[in-house]
């Protein structure tokens, strides 16, 4: 029970940094193709009220790589949907947006 309690806190601080805040990085040439996701399998809810959040892929502008990210429980904003990070294509080129809750 505790170690479930570290992970969810762990994987919640986790995506605080790497997806909450609405980031984006320009690539100057075209993003590689995203790896296939890892099976991964939602443990179980730890309270009413929590939803999970897929497991998804991030990028690091630094390694030019993308790097995992694993699911986890949360308690997400009333009224927001989570939107995993994804290439977008505007006029300076490629951007990546990291994942964030979007009202929904």
């Amino acid at each position: 029970m505790f170690r479930a309690i570290r992970q969810i806190a762990l994987a919640g601080a986790v995506m605080t940094v790497l997806g909450c805040a609405a980031q984006s990085y320009t690539a100057g040439q075209p993003p590689p193709p995203m790896p296939p996701a890892p099976a991964e399998s939602a443990s179980p809810q730890p309270a009413p009220g929590y939803v999970w959040v897929p497991g998804a892929f991030t990028w690091n502008p630094g390694t030019r790589a993308y790097v995992w990210v694993p699911g986890h429980w949360t308690i997400p904003p009333t009224g927001y949907v989570w939107v995993p990070g994804h290439w977008e294509t505007n006029s300076q080129g490629n951007v990546w947006v990291n994942g964030q809750w979007r009202p929904g």
